[in-house]
């Protein structure tokens, strides 16, 4: 096992000229500007473009995307396609659409340079078009686990001759539910010994482990900065506050800070939404990404956060795993999180790749008993800031705006009949009675048919 030490800086003293990478890549890594590599990087490229299986942990934003994704494209050019166009060569596992398409997103531009074909598919966008991308070939498929499955036993793809396998985020796979679906698919590739398998995460558990030593063949494990979860470039603040002042306390703390690009996490997506209703009622542009949100919707508010469109992103953690977004200066947790991860990764979205970065925590008493876990999690405590009066901004009051009623000449169509239409004039004529004839004891049908429900029930003995 390899285990850099906690002191050690985010990138190595290796360039990506020290490695053995195809001309291709060396091109695409160039004119992204990238120079040398990071410590993760470092530590698994030498073993991964070797061939070796490989079980990685690092900080969120250390750069372990690229670090699977350069193997996977070193392999692919190396070594001629010899299976059918539609069956992918790699295969990319992912626990969210945002990150698979993030994943993606990255793999275009390392991809700049070659003719391989990358083909992301995912819930809540066109099924079909999806499905007939694969008819036109693809190298590398990056999914998530549910639409991935669904290709599959629809046969519009196979996996029986993938060449590589990764899980990111596998911890989180975890988490979400996902275990038997993950089973599922590694169970349709190849012998373990048959492919090359890499799992890589920012919190490496036990699960975790035990699932590489079944699948894979005598994996590598690479931890960098065991003892330090979060990145020593994001400056720490908590707030202990009600939660009725919670918002107040938020809005002095934007008007304090200005931050260009900035996410906010709640636990819930009706606290999210409400919370966006009441940044936009003290005049702030900001919108939810939560797990309701159409597809689509949420694509589009990804890329105007990204473009700066956007400057305040509200989320729950759908957001805080896997996503790159650069130059996002502040992280708020509005609200602490419940699971302790959630806070490595939430805070992770600032700071990355040696970026600076604050991270602001409201512990109200709603949510404060999650805090000593999270302590216990980081390793440190906090540091806890107090928030003096002048920093609580005055909150407008929500007022509902009133339902205008309709006039009686505004021509608009009645919702029913008016009252007097409602009303049984007396004047008006009724309909004549019917006599009834009587029966054969004098007792009209009505009388008679009262009289037998009067009757009591015989008893046993029939009296």
């Amino acid at each position: 096992m390899s285990d850099a030490k906690p002191t050690d800086s985010l990138f190595s003293d290796l360039t990506f000229a020290d490695v053995d990478l195809p001309g291709e890549l060396v091109a695409a890594v160039a004119d992204l500007g990238f120079e040398r590599l990071t410590r993760v990087q470092a530590e698994v490229l030498p073993l991964s473009l070797a061939g070796r299986d490989i079980v990685a942990q690092a900080q969120t934003g250390s750069g372990k995307t690229a670090a699977y994704l350069l193997t996977v494209f070193a392999r692919m050019l190396r070594q001629e396609r010899s299976t059918a166009i539609e069956n992918p060569r790699a295969l990319v596992i992912a626990p969210t659409r945002e990150l698979a398409v993030q994943i993606a997103s990255d793999a275009d531009k390392l991809a700049a340079h070659t003719s391989l074909k990358t083909h992301v598919v995912f819930g809540g966008l066109d099924y079909k078009k999806q499905r007939e991308r694969f008819a036109s070939g693809v190298d590398l498929l990056i999914g998530t686990p549910g639409r991935l499955i669904d290709y599959h036993r629809q046969g519009a793809y196979s996996l029986r001759d993938t060449e590589m396998v990764v899980v990111d985020e596998c911890d989180r796979l975890f988490d979400m539910g996902f275990a038997d679906d993950l089973r599922w698919l590694l169970h349709r590739l190849p012998y373990p010994d048959k492919r090359q398998s890499l799992m890589f995460t920012a919190t490496l558990s036990r699960r975790v482990m035990q699932l590489g030593w079944r699948e894979m063949t005598e994996p590598q494990e690479i931890v960098v900065n065991r003892d330090q979860l979060t990145p020593e470039t994001v400056h720490q603040e908590l707030y202990h506050v009600a939660a009725h002042e919670k918002l107040s306390l938020l809005l002095g703390l934007l008007e304090r800070e200005g931050g260009q690009r900035i996410m906010i996490f709640l636990n819930t997506k009706h606290a999210a939404r409400r919370l966006v209703e009441d940044l936009r009622r003290h005049g702030y542009l900001a919108r939810a990404l939560t797990g309701d949100v159409m597809q689509t919707k949420r694509l589009k508010v990804l890329d105007d956060f990204r473009d700066g469109t956007l400057p305040i992103l509200v989320a729950t953690d759908v957001a805080s795993r896997g996503l790159h977004i650069a130059g996002v200066t502040h992280v708020i947790n509005f609200d602490l999180p419940q699971d302790p991860e959630d806070y490595v990764h939430r805070i992770g979205r600032t700071a990355r790749v040696g970026a600076e970065g604050k991270a602001l925590t409201l512990a109200c008493d709603d949510y404060v008993y999650s805090l000593d876990a999270v302590h216990k999690y980081v390793g440190y405590q906090i540091p806890v800031m107090f928030a003096p009066e002048e920093l609580f901004a005055e909150v407008v009051p929500y007022r509902p705006k009133p339902r205008p009623r309709p006039r009686p000449d505004d021509g608009r169509a009645s919702s029913g009949r008016t009252p007097e239409k409602r009303r049984t004039s007396p004047e008006a004529p009724t309909a004549p009675t019917v006599p009834t004839a009587p029966t054969s004891d004098g007792a009209t049908p009505e009388k008679k048919k009262r009289r037998r429900r009067r009757r009591k029930p015989k008893t046993a003995d029939g009296s």
